[in-house]
């Protein structure tokens, strides 16, 4: 497959390709181009070209044209959903619930075009009145990683799009073919060209020249805290605008007033779906002791009958870790979890039977070190530590230990309880007796070193706007 740029793909002979392999298989699905310098401006200078006309198509007629989009999409859903199983690794069935989590937002976002608008301040002096305005910054620089290839595009590429930016979006190396591909459907249904680019290639290299291109003037990334640090940096020489969702640890916390049914299942889903590759997975549970048995007599049993299997199949409900890579370091750091002190409960090693792929089975450990690899560290896989507390307050202590600050999770019957919590946890979002579940209406973003700056919600569309002050005097 070829890179969209300008309304159409693009063939680059001679350029060195790269390898989308099926993570169920290890088979080669595809090969896409590896973009370098030049692939990257001609892409900058077509959205660069294409923005005038853009910002000035009326805000409601973008709506109109995004709601096609997202119609054209949905028509080809199942293809899709067939695609991102084969170059991400995940079962059709949560491939099929990410391509429809695409189309919510652009549809939500789309939505909204109707409603931006600035602001008036009368009587600032004596016939004078101000204006608040509001305008697209440019070219965006949307910049994806491989776990939801789709649903964390559809984050930048909604509010970029409908308050009028371009975008030249780049997605992981390993999962380029449904982006290009939705690229392609977006200008098929009344995109104009250029409003909408995509460009292939390895980080270090497509991705650094895509940030530092002076024509850019916002980065919208999602991936590792180490790397969002590299492109806060690269920014800042430009000064360009930035939105890091970076990674996360996130804690749950099981009180002894919780129903332990409901708190079993999202603990399970909560981990485990996607093979536990999600910045917002529960990644350290916190359990009183006085219900632990309890929990852990519905948890474990929910664990267990999970199906390992290749996404492709509609038997499969885990599929395997995205590259051998992503598996090796699970291996590691459960080995440290375990030579500090954790007990292997469940799992802990890759599955009989699936000799090909790269599977590892559903992992629970008791109370490894707290100063572990499985405690301090991003756990991105199916591995959960469990450790037993006394109080809430030990709880949350314990919590926010880590250097992340994304998501989490309570539950409790008690208001009291889930207060406090809901104060105290250093989160940028905190879930009540719920599934980790994000909803377009809030605004979503991390604390600390789990990023910068708001997606979804109306919140997010201010970071994809400038807001200037007009001063009129009429007499």
């Amino acid at each position: 497959m070829e890179m969209f740029i300008g309304g159409r793909f693009v063939e680059f002979p001679g350029l060195e390709r790269f390898p989308v392999i099926n993570p169920a298989t290890e088979e080669v699905v595809d090969t896409v181009p590896l973009a370098g310098e030049a692939q990257v401006d001609l892409a900058v200078q077509e959205a660069h070209r294409a923005f005038p006309g853009w910002w000035d198509t009326p805000a409601a007629r973008r709506g109109e044209i995004l709601m096609a989009a997202v119609e054209r999409v949905r028509a080809n859903a199942e293809e899709l959903a067939r695609t991102l199983t084969l170059e991400q690794g995940k079962p059709l069935r949560e491939a099929r619930l990410e391509i429809r989590r695409f189309l919510h937002t652009i549809e939500h976002y789309a939505g909204l075009a109707k409603n931006l608008r600035g602001g008036y301040v009368p009587n600032l002096d004596e016939g004078t009145y101000g204006l608040v305005l509001k305008r697209p910054l440019g070219v965006v620089a949307a910049i994806v990683p491989w776990n939801f290839p789709t649903t964390l595009l559809a984050n930048k590429l909604g509010p970029a799009l409908v308050t009028g930016n371009t975008v030249v979006a780049k997605p992981a190396e390993t999962t380029p073919l449904t982006t290009l591909r939705i690229a392609a459907l977006f200008h098929e249904a009344g995109l104009p060209p250029g409003v909408f680019n995509v460009v292939t290639g390895l980080g270090p290299v497509a991705g650094e020249v895509l940030v530092r291109h002076p024509l850019v003037r916002k980065v919208a990334f999602t991936g590792s805290t180490p790397v969002g640090k590299r492109i806060m940096a690269l920014a800042a020489e430009g000064v360009k605008r930035v939105t890091l969702e970076l990674g996360g640890s996130d804690p749950m916390i099981v009180c002894d007033d919780a129903d332990l049914d409901a708190a079993a299942k999202a603990a399970a889903v909560g981990r485990f779906f996607n093979c536990g590759q999600a910045c917002l997975a529960v990644k350290r549970l916190y359990v009183f002791e006085n219900v632990y048995e309890a929990f852990m007599e519905r948890f474990l049993p929910r664990v267990e009958r999970l199906r390992l299997g290749p996404g492709l199949s509609e038997d499969s409900q885990m599929g395997p870790l995205h590259t051998e890579r992503q598996r090796r370091l699970i291996e590691e750091q459960l080995r440290d979890g375990l030579e500090s002190g954790g007990r292997l409960l469940l799992g802990g090693g890759r599955p009989e039977g699936l000799q090909k792929g790269y599977f590892f089975s559903p992992t629970v450990v008791l109370e490894p070190g707290l100063d572990s690899r499985l405690a301090r560290e991003e756990v991105f896989g199916p591995v959960l530590p469990v450790w037993r507390v006394r109080s809430l307050e030990e709880a949350v202590e314990l919590a926010n230990r880590s250097p992340y600050g994304l998501g989490s999770t309570i539950f409790t019957r008690s208001l009291e309880r889930a207060s406090y919590a809901l104060e105290r946890l250093e989160a940028g979002y905190t879930w009540v007796n719920s599934v980790n579940r994000i909803y377009d209406e809030l605004p979503f973003g991390g604390m600390k070193e789990s990023g910068y700056g708001k997606e979804h919600g109306l919140e997010a569309l201010e970071y994809y706007q400038e807001t200037k002050a007009g001063v009129v005097r009429w007499r």
